[in-house]
């Protein structure tokens, strides 16, 4: 009987930290995170619910953080 685990879920998982972007690694200051962190209910709309990110910005995000962490206000506006 072999008694191997078989890729258990957390091998080779990298965390995703969604209070940083993920393509330049600062604090991304998305409202929607920083409510589910604190608890406390947004003040507004995040600024990310009036950006545009074109599918060129998109593509860079890593893999592991698509869906996970929001780009900066910096990275989304300098692209």
């Amino acid at each position: 009987m072999n008694t191997t685990p078989t890729d258990p879920p957390s091998c080779g998982a990298s965390h995703v930290d969604a209070g940083h972007c993920p393509l330049c690694g600062q604090p991304n200051l998305c409202a929607m995170e920083q409510a589910r962190l604190t608890g406390q209910p947004e003040c507004g709309p995040c600024w990310c619910t009036q950006a545009t990110f074109g599918a060129d910005l998109l593509a860079r995000v890593p893999e592991q953080a698509r869906g996970k962490s929001c780009i900066c206000a910096r990275c989304a506006s300098s692209h």
